[in-house]
């Protein structure tokens, strides 16, 4: 969720002569594009499918063991043992003094929610399940949405539609476009559901890094921002809010992102490969 903005000169070895034939069209017409750090090679590749792999199968874990009753330090001590027993490392533990493994988010909570022994998920609770997994150096992250017992109509739509808004933005990365088409096509179906935007968070670069360039905003105009490139891999992981999109960090932790209003919010996110005829899912 870093902002980061650097050139770089690109090396056609991992890709076809259409691709790095394109790069250097759109590079003399003065697009915006990605250095070439952020276009894995083949080498990289593998190494971050091995980490999304471990990664996507710790969410599938937690979506088996997650219930009413239980602590959030629970879901946190489940994804520590899972993730190591899998000889992987949870990203968010330590990162810039993050304490625990997962960020855990209920229903007014944005995102970066720490978990404790006293939260203890109840009836009618919506939660993030924010897990990252570093293995072998290579990262991956993803986050789904869980509905504990209960939940109200408009809660339970508030979480369909945020992840109608992840799916829509999976499907505009498309290579050759631009970073703002994503932001733009998210931010208009959930205006048109009625739901705001979270604007102070965005999704990010990943693979070689926890954080790495570009940011991706979840709203924008069409036809602005970083032309998207055949070998990148990042988030999309709209937050989007029932009421205003504004938002505040608790300072007790200095972590945890709640919206102004007390009104809740829900968050789906999935990381992608941007490939020459489309892109890879490959967190989720």
């Amino acid at each position: 969720m870093k902002k980061f903005v650097k050139g770089g000169r690109y090396t056609p070895k991992n890709y076809s002569d259409e691709v790095e034939s394109k790069i250097q069209y759109y590079k003399r017409e003065g697009y915006k594009l990605p250095g070439k750090h952020l276009l894995r090679t083949e080498e990289q590749l593998k190494g971050i499918r091995e980490s999304a792999k471990i990664n996507t199968a710790l969410l599938d874990y937690i979506a088996e063991n997650i219930h009413e009753g239980m602590s959030t330090a629970e879901i946190d001590h489940l994804v520590y043992a899972f993730t190591t027993d899998h000889d992987a490392i949870p990203a968010p533990f330590l990162y810039e003094g993050f304490p625990k493994s997962v960020c855990t988010s209920i229903n007014d909570v944005v995102c970066h929610g720490i978990p404790s022994v006293k939260e203890i998920l109840k009836s009618g609770d919506i939660i993030n399940v924010d897990v990252s997994t570093i293995y072998k150096g290579y990262f991956s992250d993803a986050s789904r949405m869980f509905m504990i017992g209960e939940v109200s109509p408009e809660m339970r739509r508030l979480v369909e539609v945020t992840k109608e808004c992840r799916d829509i933005g999976v499907k505009m990365a498309q290579p050759w476009t631009r970073l703002g088409d994503i932001g733009a096509a998210i931010q208009e179906h959930a205006e048109k559901n009625g739901y705001s935007v979270v604007r102070d968070l965005c999704g990010h670069g990943v693979g070689i890094k926890f954080h790495e360039e570009p940011d991706v905003e979840h709203f924008g105009k069409r036809g602005t921002g970083m032309m998207i490139v055949p070998g990148m891999t990042f988030t999309i992981e709209p937050m989007i809010n029932m009421g205003t999109y504004d938002v505040f960090i608790d300072e007790d932790d200095g972590w945890t992102v709640c919206t102004d209003d007390g009104l809740p919010s829900a968050q789906w996110e999935s990381m992608i490969l941007i490939t020459e005829d489309g892109n890879e899912v490959l967190t989720e």
